[in-house]
């Protein structure tokens, strides 16, 4: 499945890391199985946890299989939104204070 490497091209991969195919293929017979499958699962924003868990393989063949197609232009990945800031005490309280009254 990876030709003997445990590690992928694009190192700035992790599991949380969002990937998403980049365009329809036409040539889905020149793909590894494992390679389609995954562009089939990217046509929305996923997490390579989320492939990962989807194709049941293990997360280091899924980033290498997954740093094949970033190389060949296939996937795009980027790091996850970051967290906004936490909300402020007063609208956490409020929201609790809303829930009680319930």
């Amino acid at each position: 499945m990876t030709g003997g490497r445990t590690r992928p091209a694009e190192a700035g991969l992790d599991m949380i890391s969002i990937v998403v195919a980049t365009r329809e293929r036409e040539d889905w017979g020149a793909l590894e199985p494992e390679h389609a499958a995954i562009l089939r699962l990217c046509d929305r924003p996923v997490s390579v946890a989320e492939l990962s868990a989807q194709l049941d393989l293990p997360m280091t063949v899924v980033k290498v299989l997954l740093g094949d197609l970033i190389a060949d232009g296939d996937v795009l990945a980027r790091a996850p939104m970051p967290a906004s800031d936490p909300p402020h005490m007063n609208v956490l309280q409020a929201v609790l204070d809303g829930i009680r009254r319930l």
